[in-house]
């Protein structure tokens, strides 16, 4: 924590997020701890925090499917002012689909609000609420063949950690809430003081939101366990040689009985898998601002014009195009200043 951060005066913003019986745990803790840390930046500086947090639900108290009950403030009142709104998720949103309280109340808040957002699932209550017909939207993968199914209006994009379409926000699954609420907070404050939170709570990378919901690596590891080991292996060996023999070897079995016991398990050749799994490392590489030509070599690709044709194929983009989507060296906004670790976050005063 900085020790003496500067801090322009900032209007403070009201952040609501709706809760209700089996909810997913860390889409609630999740977003929550991202906002309640921003507010640790300006506390730190002497200043009012940026956001007034609130969990709210019909009831005060509130289990979530994990066991652990929250203690939630009631639900406001529609002309309450609210800066954003955030739907949670969890194994409790069907059952809260059919509230018609809580949709109705969904709606007016929605409609006082200057953004609405949904976390995992909570794309549900969104859509039953009539909030994403027309819009783009993103909701956990194993759930969107059924999103889609029972809400054709919607535009379903089943890949991206988080969308937006106009003040209407959606997230992937349990996790991607932490993401969705990081771009929340540099859409206000800047991009350096998201960085900066994202730093104390020590998320490894913050994902861009067209980044994919799962791993290719973690995928192939939804087949037979023998290969779970031989994965990470590969994972740690990309500029290694990656050939059928080489792979063979790595499992203990001969090149005819691995190609057929590795294609029956994961559905693809060793050789599309391999492919897969260096074009996610690259995108990593390329998101984290590392040279083409050194990740094209690190990730085994032998050349830069063959790495471009693999993201070509799978991705249906050149690295550069992908860099320029995605690059970690986007400009933050101007106003506060903070020191952490060498990197100065800012924080914009609108």
């Amino acid at each position: 924590m900085p020790k003496n951060p500067r801090f322009t005066p900032s209007r403070v913003r009201r952040v609501e997020i709706l809760a209700f019986p089996d909810v997913q745990l860390l889409d609630v803790a999740g977003p929550l701890q991202v906002f309640a840390s921003a507010n640790d930046f300006a506390r730190a500086a002497a200043k009012p925090p940026p956001y007034e947090l609130a969990v709210v639900a019909e009831r005060s108290l509130v289990t979530a499917s994990a066991g652990l009950g929250l203690v939630a403030q009631e639900l406001s009142k529609p002309g309450v002012p609210l800066d954003t709104l955030i739907v949670a998720g969890g194994f409790g949103v069907h059952p809260a689909c059919k509230n018609a309280v809580l949709i109705r109340w969904i709606r007016a808040r929605a409609a006082a609000a200057r953004r609405v957002a949904s976390v995992c699932s909570g794309a549900f209550l969104l859509a039953t609420a009539g909030l994403l017909d027309g819009r783009r939207a993103v909701t956990h993968w194993h759930r969107c063949a059924e999103f889609a199914r029972r809400f054709p209006a919607v535009r379903l994009e089943p890949d991206p950690i988080f969308v937006r379409d106009g003040k209407i926000w959606t997230s992937a699954g349990v996790t991607a809430g932490i993401d969705l609420a990081l771009a929340l907070v540099e859409a206000d404050l800047g991009r350096r003081l998201a960085l900066a939170v994202a730093r104390q709570l020590v998320v490894f990378l913050k994902r861009p939101g067209g980044q994919k919901q799962y791993s290719e690596t973690l995928a192939l590891q939804d087949g037979d366990a023998r290969f779970e080991r031989l994965h990470a292996w590969v994972a740690d060996n990309l500029g290694r040689d990656l050939s059928v023999g080489s792979l063979a070897d790595a499992a203990a079995m001969s090149e005819r009985s691995f190609v057929r016991h590795y294609r029956r398990a994961t559905g693809m050749t060793p050789a599309r898998a391999i492919e897969r799994i260096r074009v996610e490392a690259a995108r990593q590489g390329l998101e984290q601002g590392l040279p083409v030509k050194r990740i094209a070599a690190r990730c085994g690709f032998g050349s830069e014009e063959t790495m471009r044709r693999s993201f070509l194929r799978l991705l249906g983009a050149t690295p550069q195009a992908y860099r320029e989507r995605f690059s970690a060296g986007r400009a933050g906004g101007d106003g506060v200043t903070v020191q952490v670790k060498g990197v100065t976050p800012r924080i914009r005063a609108d």
